[in-house]
């Protein structure tokens, strides 16, 4: 039986949501979707997808006859509406997949550390860019030790809407945070950059890591393109645009870091890009794509542990 989940938020990622769910998940049913717009074309597509609906938020959604066979919301609003969502929630035990920048509970980025927080009651998506670049991060300091790793997330302004400009500010210091506490390096730093070109190009991301001098830079490609698997696991259009690249910072032209002060040692630098499924959005937001993925992800790897009988690698929840 599949389990029950509601989306809250019928923007472009709470609807690529919805429909990413409709059309590929086995274990979990969209019970509702919510927002705020009457008009909006998410409620409107929704309804005629058979999905109920609510144009009155989250008090709507308390409201409707579904709720109480809800297990697991999706909040894709905002990142100051999302503390009052979370707070509502809790006191009904629902569990909450948090696709805002709010960062009310555990990073999480499925190939990294999601068996750690399988159970926690609110689960963070850190950001795009966080989803799109701490894999890599990760991937370099599980062979090397990061002392600061750097990312550029490049998307295209038109796969911006007004809930991740009026975010900006929380991307930067949300994602940089996850750099460090999930992707292990020492001191971490965050750069969106919104590309106005027209057409729209796809989501590009580079990532910097600064490590020893004498890293295995072929340890450090391998586990690179390890993890690039495992992401294109539910991210088919996660890709890397060139081979991982190496260079030296030498004594001569340290990098001076706050915090850390001068820096010399060997650097990684991966570029990579995120084609989007599709599925709702245009292939080239691939910022809202790799959100809404590594959210459902994260969902269907909760309900396959709820629905494990016991004795098979987990007990059985209630």
């Amino acid at each position: 039986m599949k389990i029950k989940v509601a989306i809250i938020g019928s923007g472009n990622i709470g609807t690529d949501l919805m429909i990413k769910i409709l059309r590929t998940s086995e274990t979990l049913e969209v019970a509702a979707l919510a927002g705020i717009d009457p008009k909006s074309e998410g409620l409107a597509r929704a309804r005629r997808l058979g999905v109920a609906t609510t144009h009155q938020g989250i008090d709507g959604l308390l409201r409707m006859d579904v709720f109480d066979e809800i297990e697991i919301v999706f909040d894709a609003t905002s990142a100051k509406a999302h503390f009052r969502h979370d707070k509502i929630l809790r006191e009904y035990s629902k569990q909450v997949i948090d696709l805002t920048p709010a960062s009310v509970g555990p990073f999480v980025v499925p190939v990294v550390n999601l068996d750690e927080h399988l159970g926690a009651p609110n689960l963070s998506m850190v950001s795009c860019g966080g989803q799109a670049t701490i894999p890599i991060v990760a991937a370099v300091a599980r062979v090397a030790k990061v002392h600061y790793a750097e990312i550029v997330a490049s998307i295209a302004s038109e796969s911006a809407g007004p809930g991740t400009r009026a975010n900006i500010d929380e991307f930067t210091q949300t994602t940089a945070r996850a750099v460090e506490s999930v992707g292990g390096a020492r001191r971490g730093k965050a750069i969106i950059i919104l590309n106005p070109a027209e057409p729209p190009l796809i989501m590009r991301d580079t990532i910097f890591c600064l490590t020893d001098e004498d890293a295995d830079q072929g340890a450090i490609a391998a586990s690179v393109h390890r993890m690039i698997g495992d992401v294109q696991t539910y991210v088919p259009g996660y890709r890397l645009k060139q081979e991982v690249q190496f260079d030296f910072v030498g004594k001569d032209r340290p990098v001076r870091i706050p915090g850390l002060g001068e820096l010399e040692g060997l650097r990684t630098s991966v570029f990579l890009e995120v084609e989007g499924a599709g599925h709702y959005l245009p292939r080239y937001a691939g910022n809202l794509d790799i959100m809404t993925s590594a959210a459902l992800a994260t969902a269907e790897r909760i309900a396959a542990r709820r629905s494990a009988p016991a004795g098979a690698g987990g007990r059985k929840e209630q």
